[in-house]
């Protein structure tokens, strides 16, 4: 007769304390005009995760700083302006024994062949490391909205626990008052039920507060005033049940998709075009020119070209600038083997939660949840028949109602770990099977 959830509070400041940067600038500029889910009925994962990602400024600003990157191989390919210079005798305008004398000169800067090449795939290879540095964003954003989702899912759920229980206490307790008027119990027992009624009081209000905190979060990761309302989560979560691939596999994929690897390996290609170009300091530039002057007698002399160029005789800075560029051609080839590891380390911690979370769920569902239920059955009729007393019946409540609780968290937490393993293989998490840049 007395049905329930559980009884784990959900841990709601853990996922707050990682938003960052990227909640603080929703929040601030928050509109509170927005609805992004006018007449949604329920807030649906996926919708909420492609809201965020399209309406974040933080996320936006990541994006804009990428389209300004793109911006640089041009500028490090393009030839430096040409210069123009002129000349005058200003003491000739005065004199009459000689004609004004002027001169003009037009002189143009020429890279060695091969350096503004260089230049520009050292560009390129940054634009693409910041498009990486993007998308690793992107996924970031995702993770932390499907996580405050679960959050929220589990806040509601234990307030319709709580709200269930509560009826459930307060029929214990009539039941206790009547068998204490006809004298088969003592009045400790209506007022230990009262004592847990006052308890189940406060764990609300613990509820509905973390409920408003979750609520400005996430409306923080959406651009929006943290006081707008949001749809309430759905009543249960479909968690997925099918055994994840090996982790052998997982990582393969992860290694081809994970956007910071792609990033470092970018800036590989950079520093090799780096280490290129140092070499190439080497190889002096040229200066063309050509002028006319007026303060040649004969016309012929009055034109002039030429040609300028370096003379690289001190090449101790030279040799330098390649011994650093290698140094940090090494550095970066060394963070990217590290950084590899590291993703197949991520894989399979995240695949070893999953099927762990999703072991647990079975475990709760087909033994724990069951067991319980009885439990409090047994123990109604032994308060009924006299062979137990209240206390016994209010502990088994008090039980079953944080195995309800521990199960909603075991629901969520499925979903959780499934966020998180497709954060490490390189997917939006809340988004199956997508991955793209929108």
């Amino acid at each position: 007769m007395f049905h329930g959830k559980k009884n784990r509070w959900p841990r709601v400041g853990a996922t707050a304390v990682t938003l960052g940067a990227l909640w603080l600038a929703g929040a601030a500029q928050a509109q509170a005009s927005d609805e992004p889910f006018a007449g949604a009925r329920v807030l649906e994962r996926a919708e909420l995760v492609r809201q965020v990602l399209e309406r974040n400024p933080g996320l936006e600003a990541a994006r804009a700083a990428w389209r300004a990157a793109q911006a640089r191989p041009e500028q490090s390919t393009a030839f430096e302006d040409p210069m123009l210079r002129y000349e005058m005798a200003p003491l000739s305008l005065f004199s009459r024994e000689t004609s004004f004398g002027q001169s003009i000169e037009l002189s143009q800067r020429l890279p060695f062949p091969g350096k503004r090449a260089l230049a520009g795939e050292v560009a390129r290879a940054e634009a693409e490391a910041m498009r990486g540095d993007f998308e690793a964003a992107r996924l970031r954003l995702a993770l932390m909205a499907s996580m405050l989702y679960d959050d929220l899912y589990v806040v509601h759920r234990g307030l319709v626990v709580n709200a269930h229980h509560e009826e459930v206490l307060r029929e214990m307790r009539r039941g206790a008052e009547a068998q204490y008027v006809a004298g088969r119990a003592s009045q400790q027992d209506p007022l230990q039920a009262e004592v847990e009624l006052g308890m189940l009081e406060r764990e609300r209000l613990m509820l509905e507060s973390q409920r408003e905190v979750l609520q400005a979060q996430l409306n923080g990761l959406l651009h929006r005033a943290p006081h707008l309302p949001l749809p309430p989560p759905p009543e249960k979560l479909t968690v997925p049940t099918e055994t994840p691939p090996p982790a052998e596999s997982l990582a393969e994929e992860a290694l081809k998709q994970r956007p910071e690897l792609a990033s470092q390996r970018a800036r590989v290609g950079g520093g090799d075009a780096s280490v290129k170009l140092a070499r190439r300091e080497s190889f002096p530039d040229v200066m063309v020119m050509g002028s006319y002057s007026t303060m040649w007698m004969e016309t012929p002399h009055r034109f002039m070209a030429g040609v300028a160029v370096e003379l690289p005789l001190f090449q101790g800075k030279r040799r330098a600038m390649v011994d650093e560029a290698r140094g940090m051609l090494q550095r970066m080839k060394s963070e990217e083997e590290q950084l590899a590891d590291d993703i197949r380390v991520e894989v399979a911690q995240a695949r070893a939660r999953l099927v762990e979370a999703q072991k647990a769920v079975a475990l709760y569902r087909d033994r724990v949840v069951p067991a319980a239920n009885d439990q409090v059955a047994a123990a109604r009729a032994g308060f009924e028949s006299g062979r137990n007393g209240f206390q016994v019946l209010l502990d088994a409540e008090k039980n079953q109602r944080g195995v309800e609780l521990r199960f909603e968290e075991a629901l969520a937490d499925v979903q959780r770990r499934q966020a998180e393993l497709q954060r490490a293989l390189g997917r939006v998490p809340g988004l199956p099977e997508e991955g793209s840049v929108p």
